[in-house]
């Protein structure tokens, strides 16, 4: 499943979509960022709620599809850029993460 067709699933929405045609092969719920760093896989879609500029830099060393703000969660527009130009995928949702993820089962 491509970031572009999660982006186009109703509940999500694009914050930043440099590469849309990105592969998702997985999920990765966590909001400890060092354990995101040593855990999750290449190509998961990461769900988080955490919203400060260090999210960028996990899902860079992580290789990560996309990020996934859960419940809600904004972000300013420093890291929306930052994201933007380093070519990570950032999609939100209002759901909680746990309900987010099932609407991957099935489609991986």
């Amino acid at each position: 499943m491509k970031v572009s067709e999660i982006a186009s699933t109703e509940g999500f929405g694009i914050v930043s979509l440099p590469d849309g045609e990105r592969e998702i092969c997985g999920v990765y719920i966590g909001d400890l960022l060092s354990w995101v760093m040593g855990r999750a896989k290449a190509d998961d879609a990461w769900i988080t709620i955490m919203s400060n500029i260090n999210i960028v830099a996990v899902a860079s060393l992580a290789d990560v599809a996309c990020i996934i703000l859960a419940e809600g969660v904004q972000i300013d527009k420093t890291i929306t850029e930052t994201a933007q130009a380093k070519g990570i995928n950032i999609l939100t949702c209002t759901m909680p993460a746990y309900e987010a993820a099932k609407t991957f089962f099935g489609k991986l």
